[in-house]
């Protein structure tokens, strides 16, 4: 914990997948709780799960080291940061390219990442209904978003006829369930109850 009472950015040297043993309760509540709200201290975490605040100290430390906390944050209301549309991109790679020409388009999309103006706040491969992989973007306007487009385009080891976008208007009045990580952390701890 910094001076300031923010939490500090962990390292992040490990990958989640160097912690095999399953996590114990106190693990799961505090990672819990963090989620709800990191801005809280060690003290105050302490007392919300039932330990001492060097052990909070203690388990914080491990479980950035091990990768299991990737970053302390918050979620901003993207429309009065002045985003307009959420949009989720599904892409597909060219079906013949050999191995190195996806190491070389691997290569250019990061290159991309770190240039474009766009926020792009997730780039993921994965798979179903036909499509390698899906980019998660903030755009301004609707302009913004088509720019965005044409600059996806210009990709050849991407398949242009076949790039779908799922479009969110934060405009919308209606809101079904925005995005919150309290959703999960609750989830988390009913998962932990019921495998008691």
């Amino acid at each position: 914990m910094s001076k300031t009472g923010r939490r500090k950015k962990p390292s992040n040297k490990n990958s989640l997948e160097e912690h095999k043993k399953p996590m114990k309760d106190v693990e799961k509540k505090l990672i819990a709780e963090l989620m709800r709200n990191s801005r809280r201290s060690d003290r105050e975490l302490s007392k919300v799960i039932g330990v001492s605040q060097p052990t909070v100290s203690r388990i914080v430390k491990r479980l950035e080291k091990e990768g299991l906390i990737k970053e302390y944050t918050m979620i901003p209301d993207f429309q009065k940061l002045g985003y307009e549309l959420v949009a989720l991109t599904f892409v597909r790679l060219e079906k013949t390219l050999p191995q190195e020409e996806i190491e070389k388009a691997r290569e250019t999309a990061r290159e991309w990442l770190k240039q474009t103006r766009v926020p792009i706040i997730m780039l993921e491969r994965g798979m179903g209904l036909g499509y390698d992989g899906v980019l998660v973007s903030l755009h301004e306007s609707y302009t913004s978003y088509t720019e965005y487009m044409n600059q996806l385009r210009t990709f050849t080891f991407l398949e242009l006829g076949n790039m779908e976008s799922f479009i969110i208007s934060l405009d919308d009045k209606i809101r079904y369930k925005p995005l919150t990580l309290k959703i999960l952390a609750d989830h988390l701890l009913k998962m932990n109850k019921a495998s008691r």
